[in-house]
């Protein structure tokens, strides 16, 4: 039976989280999408449990499915991974979101309409309407710095090329080579953001509030800073080169009719 809505939710120690989150999304889907979705979770061998808590939710909920990986190799690997189970269960949207509420499952019905006459749509949180809470000074300075970095580096512009609350359709996760994705963190967000703008697909923005985490702890690592800075100049060649090979045209690197 295909499944036209996928949601993914990686995860990795958020055993005082995954169980919320899932039925707070769970309740927004029933409304948005009716019987047509899918969550999946994909969660990395986590030691807290939060696999465990994940099989008895979907022991319990028809909608629910959880995919166990052997390893903790990085964010990125995790949500390919969840992509190809999505694409491979006939998904036509497949939504990305955090498990730790820094992404409020309310928005969901909002990523989905959005979806109706865009590609690609991204919960933003740089555009009008838009915010963060809870975050320190330094914390915001990195996201809005490394933000308007890569912008300026790939040349396009979308307010915000690295957050990780989006909508995609399964003609861009086609299209855009996923195999050869190999950023992580905040560069994974930005690569495949930067592919689909190239490929010429329509990229929509709407705006979100992002909020901190008030359980777990965050993966939000010095590395992963350090890991944006070199990769992305790298991403004009690579992007370029792969979306060259899936045998669409590279666009312009231009934003398409982003609406705030």
């Amino acid at each position: 039976m295909r499944t036209p809505v996928w949601l993914v939710i990686p995860t990795y120690n958020e055993a005082a989280n995954v169980e919320r989150i899932t039925r707070a999304a769970a309740a927004e889907l029933d409304g948005a999408a009716g019987a047509g979705y899918r969550i999946l979770i994909v969660d990395d061998n986590s030691p807290d449990g939060t696999g465990a808590i994940a099989d008895v939710l979907a022991r319990e909920l028809d909608q629910v499915e959880v995919l166990h990986r052997a390893v903790k190799d990085g964010l990125g690997h995790a949500y390919l991974a969840g992509f190809a189970r999505a694409l491979e269960g006939g998904a036509e949207l497949v939504i990305e979101m955090d498990a730790d509420f820094s992404h409020d499952p309310k928005y969901l019905p909002e990523l989905l309409a959005a979806a109706e006459d865009a590609d690609l749509v991204l919960g933003s949180r740089y555009v009008r309407g838009g915010g963060v809470r809870d975050w320190g000074l330094v914390r915001r300075m990195i996201s809005r710095g490394g933000g308007i970095y890569a912008r300026t580096i790939l040349g396009v512009d979308i307010d915000d090329l690295t957050g990780g609350f989006k909508c995609i359709r399964r003609e861009v996760l086609e299209a855009i080579d996923l195999p050869s994705v190999r950023a992580e963190g905040y560069v994974f967000q930005i690569e495949v953001t930067y592919r689909a703008v190239l490929a010429g697909f329509r990229v929509r923005e709407i705006p979100i509030v992002f909020h901190d985490r008030t359980r777990g702890t965050s993966k939000m690592s010095t590395r992963i800073a350090v890991e944006a800075m070199w990769l992305v100049p790298r991403l004009r060649r690579s992007a370029r080169a792969a979306v060259s090979s899936s045998g669409r045209r590279p666009a312009q690197a231009e934003r398409p009719e982003a609406q705030a």
